[in-house]
């Protein structure tokens, strides 16, 4: 397992994967937020954030995408929600996904990044596949690896790409927005689905199925 502290510096030469303009990427996000924006503000460094998250120790803006729309929404929706072993599907709480949208967007330009994808490019890295299957409690050891696995591939790295830990056949990315030129996305053109609303609640129950889950029942007399 990888739950150990950088070395000094890096013996390996990071796997390096050009990701071409027109890919299409899809982002969930919260309703308020510009679908292309990225994150400014930083995490704790030893409290809540993601896995990648910047923090004050390495302050950038940041965003998360999935290759396809179920391995965005699992990775964002889907973090922590157990089968309850009845063989029922997932309830995902209301508060969960009512403030939400997806986003269809694809990439501007071509950018480069650094692969997580394989043992052997872990290994680049020193790392195994903890560093990408790491639950929450984990995330403080995986953003400082993220951070010192940037600054060993600075000024080229754009992001990093790995598998999706809850939908293992796609992949999911981060996209740094200090490196390289800007906007790495661009909106498709299609309108975004906002969970917080009946059509776009029907069409998050639609992406849900294949992963037994489905959205918990409004309470009765609560709108939309």
């Amino acid at each position: 397992m990888g739950k150990y502290p950088p070395p000094d510096r890096l013996l390996g030469d990071p796997a390096r994967v050009i990701l071409c303009a027109g890919t299409p990427l899809y982002r969930v996000h919260a309703s308020h937020r510009s679908p292309a924006a990225y994150n400014s503000r930083p995490s704790h460094p030893f409290y809540y954030g993601g896995r990648f998250d910047s923090t004050p120790h390495d302050p950038y803006g940041y965003l998360y995408v999935g290759f396809g729309p179920g391995a965005a929404v699992c990775e964002v929706l889907l973090r922590s929600l157990p089968f309850d072993g009845d063989g029922g599907p997932r309830l995902l709480p209301r508060e969960v996904f009512e403030r939400r949208s997806l986003s269809f967007l694809r990439l501007a330009a071509d950018i480069e990044v650094v692969s997580l994808m394989s043992a052997a490019d872990l290994a680049t890295v020193a790392q195994d596949p903890w560093l990408i299957h790491a639950e929450g409690a984990d995330y403080p050891q995986t953003r400082d690896w993220g951070h010192w696995i940037r600054r060993h591939t600075a000024p080229w790295a754009q992001g990093f790409v790995w598998p999706s830990k809850r939908d293992p056949a796609d992949r999911v990315a981060i996209l740094f927005d200090d490196r390289g030129m800007e906007p790495a996305l661009e909106p498709t053109g299609a309108v975004s689905v906002d969970f917080g609303t009946e059509e776009g609640e029907q069409w998050l129950n639609g992406v849900l199925a294949p992963y037994r889950t489905r959205t918990a029942p409004r309470l009765p007399g609560r709108g939309v």
